[in-house]
């Protein structure tokens, strides 16, 4: 063992000293590569981002201090192209016998292949030049560090490079940089020469950025620019610009004190040759016209039609397609009101959410009657009333030996005249199976059929008028849906039937409110002795296990022709097998098969009608995809089959065997729902940052049900849980994920990961997962299964790993590969770190980030 250790040793030694050799192959003779730069302030070393960042030039870029890029740039061949024209015409009659025998097109094309020439490419544009040390952006440096302390109130700052050679061919950077003391903010005087805007600037003078006594801060004299220009522009000051905003310092005779003057000058503008300079004034509106069917240019709208609606004007070039006030809801423009930039961006943001109009435009000209108003002219331009879609194509599958798939769809704009969209598709196939029985030989004997609505009002749709408990600023929407699917000879022939009626509202930027005030589910399977004719790698493994446990001789009645019959001899072998006394003792893990096999066909076999109504609150600070400081939190609550069971007691419903209430002979489902998520992160310093995700759910059945559907319970396990774990693999409880599907319907989760940029669009992660599924009131009696109170807590199974993900710029393509640190299932000594290699990790492709 010391042999082979000596040997890696040595091995790696030389590895990493040809490595360090080679860092400067392409350094040109007399350069040096720039391996470091430090930073101290006031001789203190400093690794602040911010500060690193004002600095021109950088080092190489590297993981764990390897430059791996650096690397791959070294490992090309320089000028590749050039090289094979050189070994062209290294002999005279080279480049005439290929060109005879190829082409001279080819010949040249040849060079730029990726066996001559694409490889380097490839490398030199994957790897990275060498940071070549240069002395001039030492000195931008030192003056950018300067600028950047400066603007923060070290008006004092002094700053100082030296440079380490004792490496050949090799230099560090040290940057000193002297703070002292920095200069506080004293006063703050103002000078305003057009009347209106010094009175409005003085309303809201309490919510100036600029205080006494502050460190002064370029970045607080921006901030307070933005603020003043926001606050003049939304309260009628329609000709301000930021620009407009001057700042002038004092500090002479202050003792470290700055002395700040913002002055606003009037507003100029050129008139002929000169230019003039008047008083801003603050501009009202005085009218609102909205021309809803543009179809040329602005210049050349024909009216045929208007309508004047409360304040509002609406035109059309022909008679007008919509009832005012599905429109005028959407305009936040109104006339009497001042200017304002805010309305504006909330106007066109509505009318483009009613997805009846094209991007609108919002154009605002000088009311020529008076010279403070203006009128706002709003320029529609409709989507088709129309539009449909159609698609078909031919199918083979283990199935059918042929088929014809189509769908259509079809959506239809501005339905009631109120902005409402109607989107309705139709999708059906055909199909020829001889595997089928077919005693009428008809040649298409399978088929399939589906349709699925969606009707969209701007608005909540209601017996009374809501516009005071949820105003227009919300966006309330209201959505209509149902759907509906058939097969005949496919699979277990369902019937599917969706629907749900849903209000959406919005209460304040960054949340929303949904109402599911009824969601339907229904799902029946007609043809459930078909199942192991579909599924028939099941039906394999179940056939060779009766067959090894000599069933077909014992039991010859679950057999035809050497095989189980189905689906009469599929079940009676389970059942000898499962039942509480078993005529046949298959070992544990053939149990564990045939326990697999009976579990998932009951869960693909199950019938559901769920009838729930729900609701969900999301709130998120995030301000877009680049925001790595936020956090975010989800609740949810349904209840489920309460309806259905007034109905069922009303009617005097008749009870199935189970003793259930059922609807379409299908037993419908009663439970509570509530779940609850959590997300943060956290930026630490450039790209990279801390992202942290806690969940937890809980289902409760009553009544009419003793288990919650498969379809609403909870699972453990995959890209977006914990990723040491395949998904349905992990619980519930320590019971070891025994079944294809194991879920349950309790859940905790808890999710921690470290992102840091690699190089380029390669990112990396390191991340911790926690979390399981537990039962709990419910039918489930198995002790392993059950959560029993916070000693449950220790069957948390713990997950850790790495990741690696490149960012395209309109996704991220994810690789994480997670090992099972902490498993509740094994013995207690087994639990902690026994799964820790590749052999039992687990890879897990997914699309974004997790959470």
């Amino acid at each position: 063992m010391r042999k082979h250790l000596t040997k890696i040793s040595l091995f790696l030694g030389i590895v990493l000293l040809f490595a360090a050799c080679t860092i400067t192959k392409r350094v040109p003779e007399q350069k040096r590569l720039l391996i470091r730069n430090e930073i101290t302030l006031n001789e203190k070393p400093t690794r602040d981002e911010n500060v690193f960042f004002q600095l021109y030039q950088k080092p190489n870029s590297s993981i764990l201090g390897y430059r791996l890029r650096l690397q791959l740039y070294n490992l090309a061949r320089q000028q590749a192209d050039s090289a094979y024209n050189q070994w062209l015409d290294r002999k005279p009659n080279r480049r005439k016998r290929l060109n005879s025998l190829l082409s001279a097109k080819q010949v040249e094309r040849l060079g730029q292949s990726f066996a001559v020439s694409g490889l380097s490419n490839f490398l030199m544009k994957t790897g990275e030049a060498p940071s070549v040390f240069d002395s001039i952006a030492v000195r931008k440096s030192i003056k950018r560090l300067n600028s950047y302390y400066y603007n923060k109130g070290y008006f004092d700052v002094a700053t100082t490079a030296t440079r380490d050679t004792s490496v050949p061919k090799r230099i560090g950077i040290k940057y000193a940089v002297k703070l002292n003391s920095p200069y506080q903010i004293d006063s703050l005087k103002t000078l305003i020469t057009s009347p209106m805007l010094d009175s409005l600037y003085r309303i809201h003078a309490d919510r100036s950025q600029i205080k006494t006594g502050k460190q002064y801060d370029t970045e607080i004299l921006n901030a307070e620019r933005d603020r003043i220009t926001a606050d003049f522009r939304n309260n009628g000051a329609y000709l301000f610009q930021q620009n407009y905003i001057r700042y002038s310092l004092d500090t002479i005779g202050t003792n470290k004190k700055v002395n700040v003057n913002l002055v606003i000058k009037d507003y100029s503008y050129r008139e002929n040759d000169s230019t003039k300079t008047a008083p801003f004034r603050l501009y009202k509106i005085n009218k609102v016209a909205i021309y809803t069917d543009q179809t040329t240019s602005k210049n050349e709208f024909k009216i045929q039609d208007s309508v004047a609606y409360k304040d509002f004007v609406l035109y059309s070039e022909k008679k007008l397609k919509y009832r005012p006030k599905a429109i005028t809801d959407a305009v936040f423009i109104t006339k009497g009101s001042y200017f304002s930039d805010n309305n504006t961006t909330l106007t066109t943001k509505y009318l483009s959410n009613l997805r009846v109009f094209k991007y609108p435009t919002i154009q605002y000209v000088p009311d020529p009657k008076d010279k403070g108003g203006l009128i706002a002219n709003i320029f529609l331009t409709p989507r088709k009333k129309y539009t449909f879609g159609a698609a078909a194509d031919f199918t083979h599958s283990n199935i059918q030996d042929f088929g014809i798939a189509g769908n259509t769809s079809l959506r239809i704009s501005n339905v009631f005249n109120g902005a409402e969209t109607f989107e309705v598709g139709f999708r059906g196939n055909v199909g020829s199976s001889r595997q089928l029985a077919n005693p009428n030989n008809t040649f298409f004997n399978i088929s399939e059929i589906g349709l699925d609505a969606k009707l969209n009002f701007p608005r909540l749709f209601f017996p009374f008028n809501t516009d005071k408990i949820f105003p227009k600023t919300m966006l309330p929407t209201t959505s209509i849906t149902f759907g509906f699917a058939k097969q005949r000879n496919i699979g277990l022939d369902k019937q599917n039937f969706t629907g749900a009626f849903t209000y959406n509202w919005i209460p304040r930027k960054n949340q929303t409110f949904r109402l599911d005030l009824f969601n339907i589910q229904f799902v029946k399977n007609l043809n459930i002795s078909n199942y192991f004719n579909v599924y028939k790698s099941s039906y394999d493994a179940l056939n060779n296990l009766a067959l090894f446990y000599d069933a077909d001789t014992n039991f010859p009645e679950f057999f035809a022709d050497g095989k189980l019959t189905i689906d009469s001899g599929t079940n009676g072998f389970i059942n000898a097998a499962l039942s509480s006394n078993p005529s046949i003792t298959p070992s544990t893990n053939d149990l564990k098969t045939i326990r697999s096999i009976e579990e998932r066909r009951k869960r693909l076999t199950e019938n559901n009608l769920i009838f729930a109504s729900n609701i969900s609150y999301s709130k998120s600070t995030s301000r877009g995809v680049n925001d790595n400081n936020f956090y975010s939190i989800r609740t949810k609550f349904e209840s489920a089959g309460n309806l259905l069971s007034l109905f069922a007691r009303a009617s005097k419903q008749l009870e199935n065997q189970s003793g259930a209430n059922t609807f379409f002979e299908v037993e419908f489902s009663q439970y509570l729902k509530g779940e609850i998520e959590f997300i943060r992160h956290w930026t630490l310093h450039g790209k990279s940052s801390i992202a942290f995700r806690s969940f937890a759910g809980l289902a409760v059945p009553y009544g009419n049900s003793n288990t919650i559907p498969f379809s609403r319970s909870y699972f453990s396990g995959g890209s977006n849980d914990n990723r040491a774990w395949q998904p349905y693999s992990l619980g519930p409880g320590s019971s070891g994920g025994i079944n294809d599907f194991n879920e349950a319907n309790m859940k905790i989760a808890l999710n921690a990961e470290y992102r840091c940029n690699l190089f380029g669009k390669f990112n990396g992660a390191v991340f911790v997962d926690a979390g399981n599924i537990w039962n709990v009131f419910d039918a489930v009696e198995q002790q392993s299964y059950q959560f029993k109170g916070w000693k449950s807590i220790q069957e948390l199974a713990v997950g850790t790993g790495m990741g690696l993900r490149y960012d395209q710029g309109l996704f991220v393509v994810r690789f994480d590969i997670g090992f099972k640190t902490y498993n509740p299932s094994e013995q207690i000594e087994n639990k902690w770190l026994r799964s820790i290699n590749l052999a039992e990790s687990v890879l897990n492709i997914g699309i974004n980030y997790p959470f």
